[in-house]
């Protein structure tokens, strides 16, 4: 009989934390976002639009969470990529815009984050702020 391996799953309640942190930091910077949290199979676990973000950051947001988690890489790694001419990327389901970032836990990628409502700098600001609280938990 073959091993299994011990897995870690992010729960809803760690996901209304890490996205706590992140609304903490786009208040203190007056942009208002949508943040997403994907769990490790790219399905939606929590999302949350404050008032006053734009209305098509719903879907965007999902988009970053969603290519970070699938990859298990930061969007703004596949926006350095494309501005680096490597334009194979486009072919890939992933969005080329920073503030998708991986959530990982024990070594393993239990989710992602995605933030979008403000400049791609700021949501990706704003998505470290709940990576933050996830490593904060760790040690």
């Amino acid at each position: 009989m073959a091993a299994l391996t011990d897995k870690k799953a992010l729960t809803l309640s760690a996901a209304k934390s890490i996205a706590g942190a992140a609304e903490a930091a786009a208040t203190s910077m007056n942009v208002p976002v949508v943040i997403s949290i994907m769990d490790d199979g790219a399905n939606l676990l929590y999302l949350q639009r404050m008032d006053g973000a734009p209305l098509g950051s719903v879907v965007v947001s999902q988009d970053k969470s969603r290519s970070s988690v699938l990859f298990k890489t930061s969007t703004k790694d596949y926006e350095t990529w494309l501005a680096g001419g490597l334009t194979a990327m486009l072919k890939l389901d992933a969005l080329p815009f920073e503030g998708g970032i991986p959530l990982v836990s024990g070594g393993q990628v239990v989710g992602a984050i995605g933030i979008s409502g403000g400049t791609a700098p700021q949501d990706g600001q704003i998505a470290l702020a709940g990576v933050s609280w996830l490593t904060s938990q760790e040690q």
